[in-house]
């Protein structure tokens, strides 16, 4: 996925280290050869690149990883779309590295880039009826966190804190009772500020930002996370959206939907859905937090 995993366990006598070790990396990639758009052999550049109206057979990992995706965006009113694949190339922020040198003009599609295909979840197989991509950017690395979690309870592990680059997942407390603590990232470009810290009991973490992967255009700053409706990067106030949830999966994917809503269709429904999740508006050179749940 282009980053690093980390995994930091208190494990009960006996249990195997390097095996331990060599089974996280197992998951991750596992995730990676099937969610993967930077290698061209995974599952999912297989299913952009098969023709329309053919079924295609998915793996359950596939299979599990988009279905959530198409609930999360029917929750959060087509915010989050994992059918954007295109959209991320254009703008330069897929595999390939290059954007267009006009960005594509906005174009929304009826009903979002998720209704150009269709998911057979009984027969585990997906089919398109439109040229469409499929990008899991925004909610894979989370189910990866999962998988890491899944691996080391696995080994009757349960004191962890596993993560995939800023996605986590926690259960339980270190010796002592203490909680697992993680920074929070100022939402500043071109250098790295800690905001703050959180603790973690049995939980999970994401967040979702303009302030990291970004391309200028014409002397105007994008970020990497697109809005389908509008076809184009996001443009609101919100500068970063940390979201605590049951799975990292879920975490990762309602960061990316929230931050697309803006600063008020997004702190509404978080707050609709008593969500838990730390919202950052960008107001010229101030920021404000505002806090749900």
């Amino acid at each position: 996925m282009g980053t690093r995993y980390t995994a930091v366990f208190y494990a009960p006598g006996g249990v195997d280290e390097d095996a331990v070790g060599q089974s996280l990396f197992a998951a991750v990639d596992r995730v990676d050869r099937q969610m993967s758009t930077w290698n061209p052999a995974s599952d999912l550049c297989r299913v952009n690149a098969a023709p329309e109206h053919t079924w295609i057979d998915l793996p359950d990992e596939l299979l599990c990883v988009i279905d959530a995706g198409i609930q999360v965006g029917l929750a959060s009113h087509g915010a989050f779309d994992i059918g954007v694949g295109r959209l991320v190339d254009a703008w330069g922020f897929g595999a390939a590295r290059q954007r267009l040198a006009v960005p594509p003009p906005a174009s929304p599609v009826a009903g979002g880039k998720a209704a150009a295909f269709e998911l057979d979840r009984a027969g585990q197989r997906l089919r398109k009826h439109a040229p469409v991509h499929l990008d899991l950017s925004g909610i894979a690395k989370g189910y990866g966190v999962d998988q890491l979690a899944a691996r080391l309870e696995q080994w009757g592990i349960d004191s962890y804190l596993v993560g995939i680059d800023g996605e986590m997942r926690a259960r339980g407390s270190k010796p002592g009772g203490l909680a697992w603590t993680v920074a929070i990232e100022k939402p500043s470009y071109g250098v790295r500020e800690l905001a703050g810290s959180m603790e973690l009991f049995d939980t999970a973490i994401a967040s979702s930002g303009d302030y990291r992967h970004y391309v200028d255009v014409a002397g105007r700053r994008y970020a990497h996370t697109m809005d389908p409706a509008r076809q184009r990067p996001v443009a609101n106030r919100l500068a970063g959206v940390t979201v605590l949830a049951e799975t990292c999966m879920l975490a990762d994917a309602w960061a990316t939907a929230l931050l697309v809503l803006g600063e008020e269709k997004g702190v509404r429904l978080a707050r609709e859905r008593g969500m838990e999740v730390l919202f950052t508006i960008r107001d010229g050179d101030r920021l404000e937090e505002v806090w749900t749940g």
